[in-house]
């Protein structure tokens, strides 16, 4: 088994449709692959391909907010005709485009129009602070993302907005009522010393999350087999994946990341008891 576990289409920031990235997967031998867009159900539908060695899993990766900080969560099996897991990411397509605007209107005010039509034009349906720094980069504001953020879209950014995510526990509850399994996505990048992050995972828990990611890219095997002992620690199952964006950043690619070991097996996440293969109709 080679999973994939968490990546994004241009339905949301990434740059690729689900069409290639069940193209990319196959080519990189991943068996399992699951698309899961920001805040965002409009994903594989009976159009697209899917080969026998392939299974798709429907999955979604929903913005949170824990003790005033985001944190995101992915679900994976999840039944995306789902009506409360809909109203939610409906609900959180809506406080995006009102960030937008509120971002848009900064930027009037600085001199720089076009934001909203740009995002208008884009394929997502879900638009991120990675979209409003590649429209920065092509009006010259700014010459990379990382500059975009920093001057930007960061806390002291010149565009920066508060957004009022979802809770972790609704998050956490509209995954768990579609059926699928809530993973605490990417848990290093929170920027948590290990008291609060064993907070975290403890109220994750609570709340009926099911899994930690241990492996994705830019993660060393030290701080893997940290977090590794904290999903023990809280029993919790281990996931995966590449976080895939864009196949020009030669850091990421779909199915590449370190493989968990195989003393980690009995905690991988398809051992948890709603793991199963969901194949999309072709």
């Amino acid at each position: 088994m080679k999973p994939d576990l968490h990546t994004h289409s241009y339905y949301s920031d990434g740059q690729h449709s689900p069409q290639e990235l069940i193209e990319r997967a196959v080519a990189n031998g991943v068996t399992h692959l699951a698309i899961t867009d920001h805040d965002c159900l409009t994903q594989p539908g009976n159009d697209l391909v899917v080969p026998d060695s392939l299974s798709l899993i429907p999955g979604v990766e929903i913005s949170s907010l824990w003790s005033n900080m985001e944190v995101h969560i992915v679900g994976l099996f999840i039944d995306q005709t789902n009506a409360e897991l809909g109203a939610l990411v409906h609900e959180q397509q809506r406080i995006r485009k009102q960030r937008a605007e509120a971002m848009d209107e900064k930027l009037c005010k600085l001199g720089t129009t076009g934001l909203l039509q740009y995002l208008e034009a884009l394929p997502s349906v879900a638009w991120t602070r990675t979209h409003v720094a590649d429209f920065l980069i092509r009006e010259a504001l700014c010459a990379t993302r990382k500059k975009a953020f920093k001057e930007f879209l960061g806390k002291q950014g010149k565009l920066r907005t508060r957004t009022e995510w979802a809770s972790l526990e609704r998050a956490v509850g509209a995954i768990n009522k579609a059926g699928g399994i809530a993973v605490l996505a990417h848990p290093s990048r929170y920027r948590l010393n290990r008291k609060k992050l064993i907070k975290l995972l403890a109220e994750f828990k609570t709340a009926g999350g099911a899994a930690l990611e241990v492996s994705y890219p830019n993660l060393d095997i030290n701080r893997a087999q940290q977090l590794q002992d904290l999903a023990a620690g809280q029993q919790l199952y281990l996931s995966c994946g590449s976080d895939f964006h864009d196949a020009a950043a030669t850091w990421t690619e779909v199915g590449k990341y370190r493989r968990l070991p195989h003393e980690w097996e009995a905690m991988a996440i398809w051992q948890h008891p709603s793991w199963g293969s969901v194949k999309s109709e072709t």
